[in-house]
């Protein structure tokens, strides 16, 4: 499977952006699709998650951006999504998609993840 991840920008805090993360190669709900981000000189962190078609584990959330981001999927665009409003200068990063076939307990481990997107950049600014 090959990922494209996009949709990133530049807005002012308090804004939103909507990143997409489109699948070729495979069918997108047959993986978990995490969302991960990384800013300068800071590790890759855990994000969102959504659990593959049929699997009935649903989402989760790092706390920070609990009831701010929604992740969600389009199987018939076989596109992941992260809805990302009330931006804050501290979401600032590049983000990352990646696709896991893991058992869902370890959907924040960044080390679980086969396939990656390229990253896309998102800055927030006060």
């Amino acid at each position: 499977v090959q990922l494209q991840a996009s949709g990133g920008g530049h807005v002012q805090a308090g804004g939103s952006l909507r990143l997409s993360c489109t699948a070729s190669g495979r069918t997108v709900r047959d993986f978990h699709v995490g969302w991960f981000r990384q800013a300068p000189g800071k590790e890759r962190e855990f994000v969102a998650a959504i659990s593959r078609s049929g699997s009935g584990f649903g989402t989760r959330y790092v706390d920070s951006v609990k009831g701010r981001f929604s992740i969600s999927r389009d199987n018939a665009k076989n596109t992941a999504y992260l809805q990302m409003n009330s931006l804050k200068p501290e979401d600032t990063a590049v983000y990352y998609c990646g696709v896991t076939q893991i058992l869902w307990a370890y959907v924040e481990e960044t080390q679980r993840y086969t396939k990656w997107g390229q990253g896309t950049q998102v800055t927030v600014s006060s």
